[in-house]
């Protein structure tokens, strides 16, 4: 047991979610949210801007309903490091069985979390809810409904799922591009499939409250939190800011494998099937169905995806995937996610063309050994990364074995 984990629920009783704002101007709303440990405030602030998409006239009470919710996603970045026993809620209670909702997804969100920092813990005594005097029902609420006016809205990771789903909707549909943090990979993407300017693509500048980084390093609890959840909160305020019921998301068939095999455990967990269906009903249940979120890549493998993605050249020097060189918008070529990547492509694009991409041969490099193995499934666990199956990369290396027995991976298979 994390000794930490104890001490500072111990110490910590208490998480706040204490308020929230927004203000609408000139096609961009601007949200900020107040949370509190004890004497420890973070107030992070966020801004969507709309661009040519926006609706205009607004109502004010349904933007409220839709930023309280996003709170309650925004918090768990706040909250996990204390992990304080009790939630308190000011502005808006929650009924019993929404209670329970958002305690499976931040149980299942963190289970990475949980598992990195040796926490024991379950489901039903991790965290528990409490709620102000004077709090209003959150399901009184006037969350909006959307109607189906065609448009979609496509959320940009700057990767090859994303593009594949770009080009699949963009000839039949009109197309609501939606980048969190834009960098190199996500504007040029979006950029090439028709959407060259900022104007063009709805972006959501979020901020982490510099509270929570400096008590980072001071020792408090920290590690991954469900951050396609959170992007599937943020699409409720963007699908009615922009009168565009369906929201369509790259995530495949793989991501319901476990991180941990044996497990609940998944890195992935707010990209499964399981997480999407309960987002539905959620949202359905308690929100007036104000939104379709899917994945337009569900049916399909990693492999498939590749295979797609191949046909699109265009895209071979832009996209990018790696989380470690994100923010140099560049391949680290150090990582699993590199080498997922390489792997995955491999054979489906010819060996010049991938070391052009990637600037080096991932696959004749001794140093890829242990994320190599991990990735095939002779490691103990996968790599805490969105990466696909084992039998999906076990699958692209025989197929890659029939022409390239050479490589350094391939040979010691």
């Amino acid at each position: 047991m994390n000794q930490k984990f104890e001490q500072f629920r111990q110490e910590f009783p208490l998480f706040e979610y204490l308020d929230f704002c927004f203000q609408i101007v000139d096609n961009k709303i601007d949200m900020q949210f107040y949370f509190a440990i004890a004497d420890y405030q973070f107030q992070p602030k966020m801004s969507l801007r709309l661009g040519r998409f926006a609706v205009g006239n607004l109502h004010h009470r349904a933007v409220e309903a839709l930023v309280f919710q996003i709170g309650l996603i925004e918090l768990i970045s706040y909250w996990k490091c204390t992990c304080s026993p009790t939630i308190k809620i000011h502005r808006f209670s929650l009924e019993e069985s929404c209670q329970k909702w958002w305690k499976k997804l931040y149980f299942n969100g963190l289970g990475e979390f949980f598992y990195q920092n040796k926490i024991e813990t379950n489901q039903e005594d991790f965290v528990h809810f409490a709620f102000a005097e004077d709090c209003t029902p959150a399901d009184e609420l006037p969350y909006p409904q959307v109607a189906d006016s065609g448009r979609v809205v496509v959320p940009i990771g700057g990767g090859k799922d994303s593009v594949v789903t770009l080009e699949a909707l963009r000839h039949d549909h009109e197309l609501v591009p939606f980048i969190i943090n834009p960098r190199g990979a996500t504007v040029d993407c979006a950029r090439i499939a028709g959407f060259p300017n900022l104007n063009d693509i709805v972006v959501l500048r979020r901020e982490i409250s510099p509270k929570l980084l400096e008590l980072n390093k001071m020792g408090f609890l920290n590690g991954h939190t469900p951050f396609s959840a959170m992007l599937s909160f943020y699409s409720l305020l963007v699908s009615y800011a922009t009168g565009s019921r369906h929201v369509a998301l790259s995530n495949e068939a793989s991501a319901n494998e476990p991180t941990i095999p044996g497990t609940k455990i998944n890195h992935q967990y707010s990209k499964t099937l399981e997480y999407e269906e309960d987002f539905r009903n959620y949202v359905d249940t308690y929100l007036h169905s104000c939104n379709h979120y899917y994945s337009f890549l569900r049916p399909y493998s990693e492999l498939q995806i590749a295979e797609m993605f191949a046909q699109h050249p265009q895209y071979f020097k832009v996209f990018k995937s790696c989380n470690a060189g994100s923010k140099e918008n560049k391949w680290c070529c150090n990582c699993s996610k590199c080498l997922f990547a390489y792997i995955i492509l491999s054979p489906f694009i010819d060996d010049a063309t991938m070391i052009d991409i990637f600037g080096e041969d991932l696959l004749d490099k001794p140093e890829m050994q242990q994320y190599f193995d991990e990735l095939r499934g002779v490691a103990a666990n996968k790599p805490f990364e969105c990466v696909g199956t084992i039998d999906e990369v076990n699958k692209a290396l025989q197929m890659i074995a029939e022409s390239r027995k050479d490589k350094y991976l391939i040979k010691n298979c």
